[in-house]
């Protein structure tokens, strides 16, 4: 087969990948579930081992040629046991909501009780929104956060605990900023005989880093995503006991998928070891520090941050006082180049599609290379285009400034 660039074998799409390639290049990235990528995963993610199906597990496929397949799942598997210190772990699941897909399977029984907490405080679609699979296959009892303090109410969650008698506790979010204390979940746990999934989904990276309390050795099953804070390609990961590991990886093949995204494994792989190295503790360190500085020079400009602060990679802000929805902020500063997303907020008033605040993250800006200052720099920024009195000319003002400060700090594989 005769060798074309993507150029010359279908331009249209070449084109589309080159302006989201510029699109990232000039944008400040403050979206909290996405990273870049480092060079090593992106080329293993796109290497020819992607032609190669693999269904099975290692030294038990149902197709031949997988020796090396075998070789690459196996160093990721070794890799994240390493890394997490786990007694299993399950590379295969193609997405976070997949391996928490997967354990539930293990862990319950269609109409079950399980406790979560509710996607209005802070928790995940797949921790029993009405909308999502959890919901729909499962009775869950929302948990929330304590309206003085925004914060988890541990004495609640025993409290509704003891009421309900779950089958199974989920402890882990995808919009709080505190830590979260796996140890207290699994007291609960064991006082009502259930069990406890951590979903690590956004924390993981910071775990890997000892900046975070591990829930490997609380709880039965842990589940996670490697994109976001770990910093590797878009999937799922699934930690457990060994006693477990049979059952959870009959859940992902041939319960949920077949064939895995090898080449996927392949750039988890690097992942992990990219995570292993002293480097990784200190990107992690200034994550953690560039999202204190963007949350204290927010609320030096009058933002009200969500909890009054932040313990991880999460800004959380309440956008109420300034009269704007989570959506017009939203908009108002992607046309000024800086990507968030609206969220919302503890006993929020406005539907999910408006909201009344935003997510902000530091992962992305991190592995750029900017810190405290450019968070100094752009919490400034946000004021602005959110400003009662901005209009276009002062989106077109900042985005200006957006784009010298991304000339500076370049995507490592697009300089």
């Amino acid at each position: 087969m005769k060798a074309f660039s993507l150029a010359q074998r279908d331009s249209k799409i070449a084109r589309i990948l080159s302006l989201e390639a510029e699109r990232q290049a000039s944008t400040i990235n403050l979206i909290a579930s996405e990273n870049h990528a480092s060079p090593a995963v992106l080329e293993a993610q796109s290497s020819l081992i992607i032609d190669k199906y693999a269904e099975g597990y290692p030294g038990r496929r149902y197709y031949s040629g997988c020796v090396h397949v075998d070789e690459i799942e196996n160093l990721a598997i070794a890799r994240a046991k390493e890394l997490f210190k786990a007694e299993h772990a399950n590379v295969q699941a193609h997405s976070g909501s997949q391996a928490n897909m997967a354990a539930y399977s293990v862990l319950l029984k269609h109409g079950d009780t399980v406790m979560g907490m509710g996607l209005s405080h802070g928790g995940h679609l797949t921790h029993g929104s009405e909308v999502n699979f959890s919901g729909k296959w499962y009775h869950f009892i929302p948990y929330g956060v304590d309206p003085k303090t925004e914060m988890l109410n541990y004495d609640e969650i025993e409290r509704l605990a003891l009421k309900h008698k779950p089958r199974l506790i989920v402890a882990g979010a995808s919009s709080y900023s505190r830590i979260i204390d796996f140890e207290r979940f699994r007291h609960i746990a064991d006082r009502v005989s259930a069990r406890l999934l951590a979903d690590i989904a956004h924390i993981a990276g910071i775990v890997a880093a000892g900046l975070h309390p591990s829930s490997v050795s609380y709880a039965q099953v842990s589940t996670a995503t490697t994109q976001k804070t770990l910093r590797g390609p878009r999937g799922g990961l699934v930690l457990c006991e060994k006693e477990l590991a049979p059952a959870i990886d009959a859940a992902v093949f041939p319960g949920m998928q077949g064939g895995p995204a090898v080449h996927t494994i392949a750039a988890k792989a690097v992942c992990f070891f990219e995570a292993m190295q002293p480097e990784f503790v200190r990107y992690q360190k200034s994550v953690l520090e560039n999202a204190r500085a963007l949350a204290s020079e927010l609320q030096r400009h009058g933002m009200r941050i969500v909890s009054g602060g932040t313990d991880n990679h999460i800004i959380l802000v309440d956008l109420s006082r300034l009269g704007i929805t989570g959506k017009d902020a939203d908009e108002a500063l992607e046309a000024a180049g800086i990507t968030v997303n609206r969220n919302a907020i503890p006993f929020d008033p406005k539907p999910p599609r408006i909201t009344s605040g935003i997510r902000l993250g530091t992962p992305a800006v991190t592995t750029r290379g900017f810190g405290p200052e450019e968070m100094k720099r752009i919490a400034s920024l946000i004021v602005s285009v959110l400003s009662p009195s901005a209009d276009k000319l002062v989106q077109e003002q900042v985005h200006r400034e957006v784009r010298e400060m991304c000339r500076q700090f370049p995507i490592a594989g697009l300089a």
